[in-house]
């Protein structure tokens, strides 16, 4: 498996980030297509509208959020397919809007693709 790097999607695109692609379910404000650099928006791999909404970025909801995400992925096989296999041939970043760097839908992402918990 190759890499596979979280990082907000207001930070400016480089080179060593590979494939991005943005994991949010909506389009994150005041930024540009130009400037968000994607590869790829794949807005079905985020989590549901009622999740997000029930979790609002609380930390103290993260160990519950994470496993509520992690049974909404049991659906989206042929995202994550194609996520593992495009890691494989080079460095992926999964891009996401939220401040909170630590608890946000992109790192339980990078936990299912690499089997690592961060």
């Amino acid at each position: 498996m190759g890499r596979v790097q979280i990082k907000r999607v207001y930070e400016p695109a480089a080179r060593s980030d590979g494939f991005r692609v943005l994991v949010d379910r909506l389009w994150p404000r005041g930024i540009s297509k130009q400037r968000a650099a994607l590869d790829l928006w794949m807005k079905d791999i985020a989590p549901s509208t009622e999740l997000r909404r029930w979790f609002g970025h609380d930390p103290k909801r993260w160990r519950q959020f994470k496993a509520r995400y992690r049974a909404e992925l049991v659906e989206q096989d042929s995202a994550l397919a194609l996520l593992r296999s495009r890691a494989r041939n080079g460095p992926v970043t999964l891009l996401f809007g939220a401040r909170d760097v630590e608890h946000n839908e992109a790192a339980v992402l990078k936990e299912m693709l690499t089997g690592k918990a961060t």
